[in-house]
C-alpha cells in the first residue's frame, strides 16, 4: 500500500502529460501511485500513456464525468494514507511530496495541505497561496497575479486547499466524504475546505511544496464563468450555518449583485451572459444543495467564532494573507 495516491483528472490533454510525469518521475519520496483518471480523450491518451509511462494507473471512464466525477472515481480506486488531486497541466518539484508527506506527519490537527502553486510560464508569480472564503461567502486564491516575494513563505491554516494541488488525509475523508459531484467543475475544492472546518479539521499550507501550472491551459472562461457563478451559491446553500447567514445575510446578498451589476456592464461578452446564467441556476439550486445543508450541519463540530476567525474579512485585500 503506497504512502500517498496521486489522482490526475484528465480530458484530451496529452500534450501536458509530459511535463507532468516526468517531474513525477523525479520526486525525492518515492512511496506513491499515479491514477490517471481519462474522461474519455480522443487524442490518443490511452495508448501514450501505456506506452510512455507504463507505471501510471490509467482508469478510463470512457465518457467525461468532470473534474468531480473523475476525482472520485480515482478516490475510489486509491489506496494511499494520503489522497492528492494534481491537474494535468502542472509540473511539480523535485521535493514537493516529500514536504507534503512531512508536513502530514508533524501535523495531526490537518486534515487537508494546500501547496504553494506558481505560473508555469511567469515562475515567480502566484496561482495561489492556499484559498480564502470571505465573510460574504465570496471564495479566492490567496496572493492571485502577485509576484513571489517570500509573503507567502511561511506555513500557516488557510480555509482550503485549490483544487489543482490539494492533499487530504485519508482517515478524514473517510469521515466528511469527498468531492461533491454536483460541482462538476469549479468550487468543489472550496466546498471540501468548507467540511473540513466545521468538523474540525484544519488545513495547512506549506511553501516548500512547489508546483508550476499552466493556468487557463485546460477549462475556459465560458465554462468557468458559468460554473462559478452557479456554485458560488451552492457553496452558501450547503455550507454557510444559518446562524452566521442571520447575521452576515446583507453582506452576502450585496457581494452577489456586484456580480451581477459587473455581468451586466459586459452583457456583449459571452462569459457575462455565462455568469449570469450560472447566476439563476444557483439560486434555484437552493433546493438541491439543502439536503445536503442539513448532513453538513449535524456533523458541525466547531461554534460561530470559530468558524468566523477562520473566515476573511470582506475589507482584507490580501485574502487573509
Amino acid at each position: 500500500m503506497p504512502v500517498a495516491s496521486i489522482i490526475i483528472p484528465h480530458l484530451n490533454g496529452r500534450h501536458h502529460l509530459d511535463d507532468c510525469f516526468q517531474s513525477l518521475r523525479q520526486q525525492t519520496f518515492t512511496d506513491f501511485e499515479v491514477i490517471l483518471v481519462d474522461n474519455g480523450s480522443s487524442d490518443g491518451t490511452q495508448a501514450y500513456v501505456r506506452e510512455q509511462f507504463p507505471e501510471v494507473r490509467l482508469l478510463e471512464l470512457g465518457q467525461n464525468r468532470g473534474f468531480t466525477g473523475a476525482c472520485n472515481a480515482g478516490w475510489r480506486a486509491a489506496s494511499g494514507e494520503f489522497i492528492i488531486l494534481l491537474n494535468n497541466d502542472t509540473e511539480v518539484a523535485p521535493d514537493w511530496l516529500a514536504n507534503v508527506v512531512d508536513a502530514f506527519e508533524r501535523h495531526p490537527e490537518v486534515g487537508s495541505i494546500a501547496s504553494k502553486m506558481l505560473l508555469f510560464d511567469k515562475r515567480d508569480h502566484l496561482h495561489t497561496a492556499g484559498d480564502f472564503v470571505r465573510v460574504d461567502g465570496i471564495p479566492g486564491n490567496r496572493g492571485v497575479w502577485q509576484k513571489d516575494e517570500g509573503q507567502f513563505d511561511r506555513e500557516e491554516y488557510v480555509f482550503s486547499a485549490c483544487g489543482g494541488s490539494a492533499a487530504y488525509r485519508q482517515t478524514m475523508l473517510a469521515e466528511i466524504g469527498f468531492l461533491d459531484d454536483d460541482f462538476f467543475f469549479s468550487c468543489e475544492d472550496v466546498d471540501m475546505g468548507w467540511r473540513v472546518n466545521l468538523v474540525g479539521w484544519r488545513v495547512l499550507y506549506v511553501p516548500t511544496a512547489v508546483l508550476y501550472h499552466k493556468l487557463k491551459a485546460t477549462g475556459g472562461d465560458v465554462t468557468g464563468s458559468y460554473y462559478d457563478g452557479r456554485n458560488f451559491l451552492y457553496l452558501i446553500w450547503k455550507n454557510y450555518p444559518g446562524s452566521l447567514l442571520r447575521r452576515h445575510w446583507r453582506l452576502i446578498l450585496r457581494a452577489q449583485w456586484r456580480i451581477t451589476q459587473e455581468a451586466l456592464r459586459h452583457w456583449r461578452g459571452e462569459a457575462a451572459r455565462a455568469r449570469l446564467r450560472g447566476q439563476a441556476a444557483g439560486l434555484l439550486g437552493i433546493f438541491k444543495m439543502w439536503p445536503k445543508r442539513r448532513a453538513i450541519q449535524v456533523m458541525r463540530r466547531i461554534d460561530d467564532e470559530t468558524l468566523t476567525a477562520r473566515l476573511t474579512p470582506v475589507d482584507d485585500p490580501s485574502g487573509g494573507g
